[in-house]
């Protein structure tokens, strides 16, 4: 019991995050299970010529481990705990901007196949997907969104970046990800640019003020040291 008190008290911070996730999943399964509203269909026919591939799933199921230990790390192990709050901050923004655009806007595709071209423990292992996880509801994609932001948490980390290995093995698993997504045909090309655009419009939001002030600090010293 003493144990768990003083766990609770030394991650409170990881409070927040848990909160948020209990509120975003309750919403997200309203959103998945109503019923009588039209979707918009955002297949092209350019999301048909992208080959369905289904060793893309490995990735895909990544995803979960790559998120919840990107949160982890930064909450548990991270030195400077405002890369944990910028990092938090971008995820719960872009999340919950895709809650209320699945809210207004129901959205869906049409792009998974009848039949799968090959019958193997990958082609089980999406039908299981497809099964839990509908195509509707997709823009932005979360996958994508929520990949990028935890690979720009890894990126912007100081105590990571002494460990080029780290980022680079992060960046290509963000890749294959993003890639998982349009080879399983879960989501479509219009999902994965929403994505990128949320992000970059978040990334300017959270971490640049950051960046600024962090440049407007090391002039300020530079020009002190000048002085002196």
């Amino acid at each position: 019991m003493a144990f768990w008190k003083e766990f609770l008290k030394k991650y409170r911070h990881l409070m927040p995050i848990a909160v948020y996730m209990i509120f975003y999943l309750s919403v997200f399964a309203y959103v998945e299970n109503r019923t009588g509203v039209r979707l918009h269909l955002l297949s092209s026919k350019y999301d048909r010529l992208i080959p369905f591939c289904e060793l893309f799933v490995i990735p895909y199921f990544l995803w979960f481990l790559y998120v919840a230990s990107g949160i982890l790390y930064f909450g548990l192990l991270e030195q400077e705990r405002r890369q944990y709050y910028l990092l938090i901050t971008n995820l719960c923004i872009g999340m919950t901007l895709f809650l209320v655009i699945s809210l207004i806007w129901p959205n869906g595709h049409t792009l998974r196949p009848a039949t799968f071209p090959r019958d193997n423990v990958f082609t089980d292992m999406v039908r299981g997907l497809y099964l839990t996880d509908t195509s509707t509801n997709i823009f932005p994609s979360i996958h994508v969104f929520n990949s990028i932001a935890i690979h720009t948490a890894v990126a912007k980390s100081e105590s990571l970046q002494k460990h080029p290995v780290i980022v680079r093995s992060s960046l290509i698993l963000c890749i294959l990800i993003i890639a998982s997504t349009l080879f399983l045909k879960q989501h479509t090309i219009v999902d994965v640019l929403g994505a990128f655009i949320l992000n970059f419009a978040t990334y300017h939001l959270v971490y640049q003020p950051r960046l600024q002030s962090e440049k407007t600090a090391s002039r300020y010293r530079r020009e002190q040291k000048h002085l002196l």
